[in-house]
């Protein structure tokens, strides 16, 4: 009986295989692919910009004041409003300009999930019903900026550029 063959095994993998599967980026596809760190990193901005004016609101009465309060601000160490208010401003403001990314997200989106369900979810379940839009969104977007970190504009990367350039 003559032997039969073996079947020779290809060394690609999985993700090779699904390279290869997949077809080529159009024209317009590799222009967005190109311009998606600095979408990421004016995505970081306008959210950091956003949440440090909700702490700069509550903690200094600019800007409206603290909500429910007549443009007044939260009474200072008061638990959860003062501390929470900080967290917007302090982390608000490093997300904005990019330093400590990762890590100011990660409290960030922290406090905005601590906000939703001690405060909005008590009163109904879904965000529209609960008032709890906002820290629903901010949450998931902090929680973005966790794993996608700043983006190309920022000072953690202009800062590690220029020490690796004069090294």
């Amino acid at each position: 009986m003559p032997p039969t063959p073996t079947p020779t095994t290809s060394p690609t993998t999985p993700a090779a295989t699904a390279r290869a599967a997949a077809p080529a980026p159009g024209p317009l596809a590799g222009r967005l692919d190109a311009a998606r760190p600095y979408v990421l990193s004016l995505f970081r901005i306008v959210v950091g910009l956003l949440f440090a004016t909700h702490g700069a609101a509550s903690l200094f009465g600019i800007l409206g004041g603290a909500a429910g309060t007549h443009g007044g601000t939260i009474p200072t160490g008061t638990w959860p409003g003062w501390y929470a208010a900080a967290i917007q401003l302090v982390a608000g403001i490093l997300v904005l300009l990019g330093t400590g990314t990762r890590t100011a997200a990660l409290i960030a989106s922290g406090s905005m999930a601590y906000a939703y369900f001690n405060v909005h979810q008590k009163v109904a379940l879904w965000p529209i019903q609960n008032g709890g839009e906002a820290s629903a969104m901010f949450c998931w977007a902090f929680l973005l900026l966790v794993f996608t970190g700043p983006g190309a504009l920022s000072l953690d990367r202009f800062f590690g550029r220029s020490a690796r350039n004069s090294a």
